[in-house]
């Protein structure tokens, strides 16, 4: 033994060097360990989902899940492969993996979703909007008016794979381990509790419109945040370096543009998700008959009352636009997206810790802004205007838009728990 001491304490150096490696890899190990733990419970329990007795005339239920594999760094499938197919595979579920890694399969998804009971979209906030979006390239888009009664119904399980997962804050407890966060939303589709979510309808000078859950952002923060990734080498200093030299440029950096507005509309009540049974032949035929003898009433023509648009010009640093999905109220009255004008009489301090700030919340909107709350909007630029919007952390061309909100348009699966949160926060 005291050789052993003497030979270590004589190499010191490879000695520390041995102790920090050896320590390095138990703690990889251990949180190995630890994430098949938690697998194996999260099986576990979608087992018992599987276990259930089905009548033999009923079919199983068709999930088709859009994997985007080249999310999370080209990282998505096999934390899919690893942590939420085998949840799926065991509840009992037919399950059908599309990956969306080429364009121009709109048709073929379109395919798969008139036979599927619900979807399934693994990846991140991009490849939330691209399913979409490929739905929408087809003609008969997953929001349109023709097929918005059908596909509006069919429930939407979200799983978080990408760099970027901003419906996860809404659906599902934070956690700071991934294993266990993709398995708790992998259970919560299986457990079965939705929620309603907001959709916007961006519309430019293209005909096609893009569609966002998040929101929409225009201005100097949004523009630093996508050059954070360049200064990879600063590590914690990153952000702040990225909006410190974005400040070198013209400043203050002023957005210029037009906004007309309509405010809220009041929410219409929800539709009974069962619908009443169909009366008996006799009642349909006196009914028929009815119609038929009685004299037609007389059509009482209706006033249209003009839409009250209001219209403002704006000078601002940073212009978003957002649903109420982060700050979810089941009982609210009133749908309306959230627009947030900010000042352009910022400090270039202020302005760099608080696009700190911006990369973890995206849509805060500070104080001295100006806040509306708008059913629908259009946004009107200056000629030769130059920069990109960022549609739910997508980069698009700046051009004038209109921007619908379509209320309660999709429903997502949730954690049980997020839900009672809600309903108490709203009771409350």
């Amino acid at each position: 033994a005291a050789k052993v001491l003497t030979t270590l304490r004589n190499h010191w150096k490879k000695t520390t060097f041995g102790v920090c490696l050896l320590s390095w890899g138990g703690n990889w190990l251990y949180g190995r360990h630890c994430d098949n733990l938690l697998r194996r419970a999260a099986c576990q329990e979608a087992q018992a989902f599987g276990n259930q007795l089905i009548p033999s005339s009923m079919p199983l239920k068709k999930a088709t899940v859009f994997l985007n594999p080249a999310a999370c760094k080209g990282k998505a499938r096999n934390l899919f492969e690893k942590n939420a197919a085998p949840i799926l595979h065991l509840s009992g579920l037919d399950v059908t993996v599309v990956k969306t890694d080429y364009e121009g399969q709109a048709k073929k998804l379109l395919e798969l979703m008139e036979n599927t009971d619900l979807i399934i979209i693994a990846g991140g906030d991009g490849t939330v909007q691209e399913v979409l979006q490929e739905l929408s390239d087809a003609n008969v888009n997953l929001l349109s008016s023709c097929v918005q009664a059908v596909f509006s119904k069919i429930p939407i399980g979200f799983i978080p794979l990408g760099k970027t997962c901003t419906l996860s804050h809404t659906l599902y407890p934070e956690s700071t381990n991934q294993v266990q966060h993709i398995t708790n939303a992998t259970l919560a589709i299986l457990k079965g509790e939705t929620v309603p979510l907001d959709v916007l309808q961006i519309k430019g000078e293209k005909e096609q419109p893009v569609f966002a859950v998040t929101g929409l952002r225009w201005g100097s923060y949004r523009d630093a945040g996508v050059k954070v990734s360049k200064y990879w080498y600063l590590g914690p200093l990153k952000t702040k370096a990225a909006h410190f030299f974005s400040t070198f440029k013209e400043w203050p950096q002023k957005h210029q543009a037009a906004l007309m507005y309509l405010g809220p509309t009041e929410r219409p009540p929800e539709e009974p998700e069962e619908k009443p049974s169909r009366p008996p032949l006799y009642v349909r035929l006196y009914r028929r008959l009815w119609l038929y003898w009685s004299s037609p009433a007389k059509e009482i023509p209706q006033e249209v009352t003009p839409e009250d648009w209001e219209e403002l010009k704006l000078s601002t640093i940073e212009l978003s636009i957002a649903t109420r999905n982060r700050q979810l109220d089941l009982t609210r009255t009133e749908d309306f997206m959230d627009i947030c004008i900010e000042a352009d009489t910022v400090s270039k301090g202020q302005f760099v810790n608080r696009g700190s700030q911006k990369m973890r919340d995206p849509h805060m909107c500070p104080e001295g802004s100006q806040c509306i709350q708008a059913s629908r909007c259009i946004l009107q630029l200056p000629e030769g205007t130059e920069g990109s919007f960022g549609i739910d952390n997508e980069e698009y061309e700046a051009m004038p838009v209109e921007v619908k909100l379509l209320p309660r348009k999709l429903r997502f699966f949730c954690d049980p728990r997020m839900r009672e949160q809600m309903l108490h926060a709203a009771v409350e």
